[in-house]
């Protein structure tokens, strides 16, 4: 079934569909929420605040209009909302990336010099785009990790595509600026090889 359909039985009372919307961008969402939280060192919450967010999405889903938007990029906004909402509380909190339980997979066949030198280059990468100012880094987000589209992101972000592509440029100079004493003469696009996490 598409979202469409999904959204569609579940407006017509069969709720407990909405359990294969959740399985569909759960892992997606939870990414998202925790990098935005990363800067403010407020890892740990991003499972509580992506269990908020499928909460409000569930609670306002007879609202959502196709029309106006699709479902993930409504349940994006929702969940940046979320997050900033949690940010303006002021609640800080002092935790790793390795005690949040995120580690880079490594390869059973790469040499431990190999794997070391590439989880300092992604921790190096992962700190420049933590550096970047709310927007530029959400924007950096849902177009590199989450791969969506320019209009899907100026939808989230509530900004034109224009600015959305000037956000991704100036996000992408910044965190190449930073890099670039450590990396020399990368491709703009190189550092990014470092940004998945599973």
């Amino acid at each position: 079934m598409t979202d469409s359909q999904l959204i569609r039985e579940i407006k017509d009372g069969n709720v407990e569909l909405y359990s294969e919307l959740m399985r569909r961008y759960q892992r997606k969402i939870m990414a998202f929420i925790f990098h935005m939280l990363k800067s403010s060192k407020l890892e740990l919450l991003a499972e509580d605040l992506c269990s908020e967010t499928f909460y409000k999405a569930y609670r306002s889903l007879h609202s959502f209009r196709e029309m106006d938007a699709s479902f993930s990029t409504w349940l994006y906004t929702i969940a940046r909302n979320t997050v900033l909402s949690e940010l303006r509380k002021g609640k800080t909190a002092n935790v790793s990336l390795d005690d949040a339980g995120f580690e880079p997979l490594a390869s059973p066949e790469s040499a431990p010099e190999q794997q070391l030198l590439r989880n300092e280059r992604m921790a190096m990468v992962r700190d420049a785009i933590n550096n970047l100012p709310e927007k530029q880094r959400s924007a950096l987000i849902l177009r590199e990790y989450d791969q969506l589209d320019y209009q899907e992101i100026a939808n989230i972000l509530g900004q034109s595509v224009s600015s959305v592509k000037s956000l991704l440029f100036r996000a992408r100079a910044s965190v190449k600026s930073q890099l670039e004493p450590y990396f020399g003469g990368m491709s703009a696009m190189e550092p990014f090889e470092g940004m998945n996490i599973r």
